[in-house]
C-alpha cells in the first residue's frame, strides 16, 4: 500500500526527516515512536502534502502511485487521512455539511454521483454509533466548543465516514483521559479491516495496548532506527529512549 524510500525533508534550511524508509501493506497496523522533535509529525505533515516541508530526496508510493506529485487535495480522494493532534474549530460550518462536501468530493474524484441525502443520513447515524458520538456534537459547527476527547472522538467519525484506505492517526492519545482513549481505540479497531492500513503516531504504549500495531518503529533524529513488534512500544515505556541516544 505505501512505500517511502529515502525520504528526506525539510522545513526552510532545516532536515528535519534524513532518510526515512517505511513499507505499509493492506491491513498492517503500523506504530511510530520516538522523543519529541524526532520527526514523527513531519513525517505525516510530507505524507498528507503539507505545504511548509520540502521534499528534498526519496519517493512515496501509494497503491503505485507517486504519492509526491498529487496535491494533498488529492492524497485524500485517494483514501490518505490524518487525524490531527490538535484539530481546529471551524465556526459557521456544521459537521453535516462538512461530511457531505467532503464524501461528494471524494466521490466526484472518483467518477462517483453524489450520494443522495437519505443514504447521507443513514451512513452518518451509523458511524456516530461506532465512535459513540452524540447526535448533538453532529449537528454542531466543527469541533466548536469541542471538548479535548470530543475533538478526537470527532476525527475518528470524520475518518468512518471518509473510509480512507491509510488513516494516519498523529498523537490522538494526547490529551485523552482512559475512558477517550478507549473510545477512540475502539473506533479504530471497529474501522479496520483487510484492505485498510493505519499508522499510530504515539508516545506511549497505552494506545498501542487497545489498538495492538504488528509493528513498533522508532523514529529518532529524523531516520527509523529500530523496529520490532508490539514488545518494543513496552520496551520503550520502561527504559525511554536513553538506549537508543547510547546507540547514536
Amino acid at each position: 500500500m505505501l512505500e517511502v524510500r529515502n525520504l528526506h525533508a525539510r522545513i526552510g534550511e532545516k532536515e528535519i526527516l534524513k532518510g526515512i524508509n517505511l513499507t505499509i501493506r493492506d491491513g498492517e497496523i503500523h506504530a511510530v515512536m520516538g522523543p519529541n522533535g524526532s520527526g514523527k509529525s513531519t513525517l505525516s505533515a510530507v505524507l498528507v502534502g503539507n505545504p511548509i516541508y520540502e521534499v528534498t530526496e526519496g519517493e512515496v508510493l501509494f497503491n503505485g502511485k507517486n504519492l509526491l506529485e498529487m496535491k494533498p487535495e488529492d492524497r485524500a480522494h485517494e483514501g490518505l487521512f490524518l487525524s490531527f493532534q490538535y484539530p481546529v474549530e471551524i465556526p459557521g460550518v456544521s459537521m453535516t455539511n462538512f461530511m457531505k462536501t467532503a464524501i461528494n468530493e471524494k466521490r466526484k474524484y472518483l467518477g462517483l454521483p453524489e450520494m443522495k441525502a437519505g443514504e447521507f443520513l443513514k451512513l452518518m447515524r451509523e458511524k456516530q454509533k461506532v465512535v459513540e458520538l452524540d447526535n448533538k456534537l453532529a449537528n454542531r459547527s466543527v469541533n466548536e466548543g469541542f471538548s479535548g476527547g470530543e475533538k478526537k472522538r470527532n476525527e475518528i467519525f470524520q475518518m468512518a465516514m471518509l473510509e480512507p484506505k491509510l488513516s494516519i492517526l498523529d498523537e490522538t492519545d494526547s490529551g485523552l483521559d482512559v475512558d477517550a482513549m478507549r473510545i477512540v481505540a475502539e473506533g479504530v479497531n471497529k474501522l479496520q479491516t483487510p484492505e485498510t492500513s493505519c499508522i499510530v503516531i504515539t508516545h506511549y504504549d497505552r494506545l498501542l495496548e487497545m489498538i495492538r500495531p504488528q509493528y513498533v518503529h522508532v523514529l529518532y533524529q529524523g531516520r527509523i532506527v529500530r523496529t520490532g513488534g508490539p514488545e518494543l512500544a513496552k520496551e520503550i515505556q520502561e527504559h525511554g529512549y536513553e538506549d537508543i541516544r547510547n546507540e547514536e
